[in-house]
């Protein structure tokens, strides 16, 4: 039976890397799938995923006013699809995520959707809100903070590592502008390891 999944993360948990596994292990298969990524995704070549580790695959960009179901529903007028793949989900429109549902349900094509659950402030993005409420399958993908404990926020830092704010929901970065974090630290704002508080510590009382 075709289910609506959502597995979601903070960041730099790998979401990418599952996603692409996934479709290799349909592929392997004989089975035919289609990849979605984000237009505004431009950290790497238009239309092309690619995950940290260096895995890439071709991909389709999608704007917010892309129909999820009419492009699926006019692929399968002429080709096998076994499923539909969908990479930074937090960035899809509340309609969107109605149109995934469809082509789940009318289509019965299975829809594996990725991405964060909340932003940089803790606030939830519109994809995945409506797809927590919507999915048949929720699954969270693990990722820790400096500290050990689970990582379950996302802050966005300026280029001292000092916690950002203020700005825009969406601002595409990696690395260099993000790190996952368990909720006391963002609360707190802390993004260093104990070896650089250690460090610093040490330094101070020189």
């Amino acid at each position: 039976m075709a289910k609506l999944h959502f597995y979601y993360s903070a960041m730099n948990a790998g979401k990418t890397t599952t996603l692409l596994q996934s479709n290799y292990n349909y592929q392997e298969r004989g089975m035919n799938t289609l990849l979605f990524i984000p237009a505004i995704d431009t950290r790497h070549a238009l239309g092309v995923m690619s995950s940290r580790i260096g895995l890439t695959a071709e991909a389709l960009p999608f704007q917010p006013s892309f129909n999820f179901f009419e492009h699926v529903k006019d692929y399968t007028q002429h080709n096998k699809l076994n499923c539909v793949l969908v990479d930074e989900a937090q960035f899809l429109t509340k309609t969107q995520v109605i149109e995934l549902t469809r082509i789940v349900d009318e289509l019965k094509i299975p829809v594996l959707t990725y991405g964060l659950r909340s932003d940089f402030k803790g606030e939830p993005f519109e994809g995945s809100l409506y797809l927590l409420a919507w999915a048949e399958d929720i699954s969270e993908i693990k990722t820790i903070c400096h500290c050990g404990r689970k990582a379950t926020m996302n802050l966005r830092m300026d280029e001292t590592g000092k916690m950002i704010k203020e700005g825009a929901q969406i601002e595409i970065g990696g690395n260099d502008l993000y790190i996952a974090l368990c909720r006391k630290h963002f609360m707190s704002g802390d993004t260093s390891s104990p070896e650089e508080t250690i460090y610093k510590t040490i330094n101070q009382a020189a």
